[in-house]
């Protein structure tokens, strides 16, 4: 699914940034979001209209049942399927999605988005195709997965213009040690890098709905 944000047809020259999201069944409808809560993305996108950085909005559904397996790109863990995912997400439907709307292509405007394993393989993502998307969001990221695979590949170095949101709620398991590792790693905290822990939160998609606005801000501001 794809939100195009308020006044995009009023606006035939404008060119806009684009957020790829996982778990596209959360984001917008709750007759098909888990638990029938939803993340308010056009709300959330819309906020940032007083910097004019409205993004379009790619929502990813999952396969259903197949949901961990998809968004689990290590091959070694419960036989993974992530590392295709991500291939088909860069490969495939961004150059579909800025060959068919009025995308800033470039990969400073392109962000990844997810929670729990939307998370991780949004972090995974990130780091096999840095030159494609330069900005990621991991809320409440599935860290353990594969015995914390993920966090061996945290310190590899910051990309130019790489940039990325992290957070958990202090309810759940948290990410401070991804965090440390990026900032070993050269990106800088309030800058680069922006560690989030929501007070009294946990790991649900109503958390992470709270959240989303300023995810979004740090990203594409």
């Amino acid at each position: 699914v794809v939100y195009l944000p308020e006044g995009y047809w009023r606006n035939p020259l404008r060119q806009y940034p684009v957020v790829y999201m996982q778990d596209g069944q959360n984001l917008f409808d709750p007759a098909v979001s888990y638990a029938g809560v939803t993340w308010d993305v056009a709300a959330a996108a819309e906020s940032l209209a007083d910097i004019g950085r409205q993004p379009i909005v790619v929502g990813l559904y999952h396969g259903g049942r197949r949901r961990i397996r998809e968004y689990n790109p290590f091959a070694h863990w419960r036989n993974g399927r992530g590392a295709n995912y991500a291939r088909f997400v860069a490969e495939t439907v961004k150059p579909m999605i800025d060959a068919t709307f009025r995308t800033l292509p470039e990969r400073e405007h392109s962000a990844l988005l997810g929670s729990s394993m939307g998370g991780l393989i949004s972090l995974y993502t990130y780091y096999v195709y840095g030159e494609t998307f330069g900005r990621c969001g991991a809320m409440s990221p599935s860290l353990w997965v594969a015995g914390g695979a993920i966090l061996k590949m945290a310190p590899a170095p910051r990309p130019a213009g790489g940039r990325i949101y992290v957070d958990n709620g202090d309810q759940e398991p948290g990410a401070q040690r991804l965090a440390l590792l990026l900032e070993q790693a050269g990106y800088t905290p309030g800058r680069t890098l922006r560690y989030v822990v929501g007070a009294g939160e946990g790991h649900t998609e109503a958390a992470w709905a709270r959240r989303l606005p300023g995810a979004l801000r740090f990203l594409l501001s």
